[in-house]
């Protein structure tokens, strides 16, 4: 089965469901102008629980290096997600000061996007839908095509759009490290459907 990253979880409760139908890794947003954020407290209690049974990621958008290094104590991270405008050396300081992996978003709008991503020695490549103003989590696809022509040492997770119904078709076509979901298994912003949970669990089981 692919490595799954269940994103924008708000509830210990939905963190321990994803983790329960086999996730490879959780998202804790901790911008606060997302639909997802997680207060201080709430994203290190979530961690401190399932810190030994997946990958604790931290989102972040544009937040500062001593922001990332607090969120990665306090939320015991093992994963940074940085999903703004943050360049190649903000990169390696987050990872140097934390000791975590490094993901680096990018918004995809055609395959100058995707090559621009090379410049990024990070540990992951997370390619996801462009939309003006919006870091992630639209619940908006791309053209898979586009990803699915890469050629990088650097792992790549899909984003945007993936939901139960469509998964099984999307790693197929691309052959991601791991593909991440957030809205399309929620009930309403940063709240999971564990129906939804299952059905996409469920999917990725069946050969595309």
């Amino acid at each position: 089965m692919a490595r799954v990253k269940i994103c924008g979880v708000t509830r210990l409760a939905d963190g321990e469901a994803a983790v329960e139908h086999g996730a490879w890794a959780i998202g804790l947003n901790h911008s606060p102008a997302s639909k997802r954020f997680v207060t201080p407290d709430v994203a290190a209690e979530i961690g401190a629980a399932l810190k030994r049974q997946c990958e604790v990621v931290g989102v972040f958008v544009n937040a500062t290096l001593d922001e990332v290094t607090f969120a990665a104590d306090n939320a015991s991270l093992s994963m940074l997600q940085l999903h703004g405008e943050e360049g190649p050396e903000f990169c390696e300081e987050a990872a140097r000061r934390t000791g975590c992996k490094v993901i680096k978003a990018i918004r995809v709008r055609d395959s100058g996007d995707v090559q621009a991503a090379e410049v990024f020695r990070t540990d992951y490549h997370l390619f996801d839908a462009h939309r003006p103003g919006e870091p992630g989590g639209t619940g908006e696809r791309f053209d898979w095509g586009l990803v699915a022509r890469r050629r990088s040492s650097v792992p790549m997770i899909l984003a945007g759009g993936l939901r139960p119904d469509n998964v099984a078709e999307a790693m197929a076509t691309v052959r991601a490290y791991a593909i991440d979901v957030a809205s399309g298994v929620e009930s309403e912003p940063g709240i999971k459907d564990p129906v939804l949970l299952e059905e996409l669990f469920a999917a990725l089981k069946v050969p595309a």
